[in-house]
């Protein structure tokens, strides 16, 4: 079981140098940072956790920027979103990001994908709230048309690139979608909740799935490996990623069952000394 973690990196807390080179040397696997551009003050939508949304939300680092920093001082663990908000970027200008990122960190990057729970920040990109599924799913299309080897056009419904020269490519191997065709990209995992809807879609164009939490998996995986094998992809590439999670000896014991071979463990939003200890006592599930 490869033990991951995730964090809220602030203004506040410790650097992602100084975690990311904590992580390195203590064997954890690696290091998925959330993204949020803004939280817009007057909001209506619920906290995905209930009660008041915690101040790291609105405080959050790009991740982009924070995990360049961490490919930069180590060489061994993986970095990765939880999740990139898709839908609320510039598809062009992030194919182009993830692929700098993946090239400098030698492949290490893994692109968590999700379509966002705050409708007022997603209406400040211009996101249309009912289609957020639908444009989150067009836009990674587009980006895997850049980072295909040859000029490749995309005219898709909510966006369109014409075939173009675009370097760096990510630096991962592509792998066959159902229909034979290449999966171009770094590591791809779509969050979100149980359903026949985001199990299409993860069966459609990603390598698998990131539940947060990874409560139920005992009922949704097989509903979501009938998915995944109706829709003709391998068996064996089907990954699946409980994150954000409080390990325990028994949970971890649990998840292996299932067939799962990596979690994210949650870490909190704190400064050096609080972060170290929490990382301490991760120790014991390496």
């Amino acid at each position: 079981m490869r033990i991951a973690t995730t964090i809220f990196l602030t203004d506040l807390t410790l650097t992602p140098v100084r975690l990311a080179r904590e992580l390195e040397e203590r064997g954890f696997h690696g290091l998925y940072l959330p993204e949020h551009t803004h939280i817009p003050v007057t909001r209506d939508t619920a906290a995905p956790m209930g009660g008041e949304l915690p101040e790291q939300y609105g405080r959050t680092l790009d991740p982009f920027v924070a995990l360049g920093q961490a490919a930069a001082v180590t060489a061994r663990i993986a970095l990765g979103t939880g999740i990139t908000l898709l839908g609320q970027h510039d598809p062009i200008a992030l194919a182009k990001q993830i692929a700098t990122l993946d090239h400098v960190s030698g492949g290490r990057f893994t692109l968590g994908l999700g379509y966002g729970w705050n409708v007022e920040e997603a209406a400040d990109h211009g996101v249309d709230w009912a289609t957020r599924r639908d444009l989150v799913e067009d836009r990674a299309a587009l980006m895997r048309a850049l980072w295909a080897p040859e000029p490749t056009a995309y005219e898709g419904p909510f966006g369109s690139v014409q075939a173009s020269t675009a370097y760096p490519k990510p630096v991962q191997a592509p792998r066959l979608l159902g229909d034979g065709s290449p999966l171009h990209g770094p590591r791809t995992l779509l969050g979100g909740a149980a359903g026949p809807k985001l199990f299409a879609q993860i069966a459609r164009y990603t390598d698998g799935w990131m539940p947060i939490g990874g409560r139920g998996l005992t009922e949704s995986l097989p509903v979501l490996r009938t998915a995944w094998e109706r829709a003709g992809r391998d068996p064996k590439g089907l990954q699946v990623v409980p994150y954000a999670i409080h390990p325990s000896a028994g949970k971890l014991a649990h998840y292996a069952d299932l067939g799962v071979e990596e979690v994210v463990a949650q870490l909190p939003s704190g400064g050096e000394a609080e972060v170290l200890r929490a990382l301490d006592a991760l120790a014991e599930f390496l």
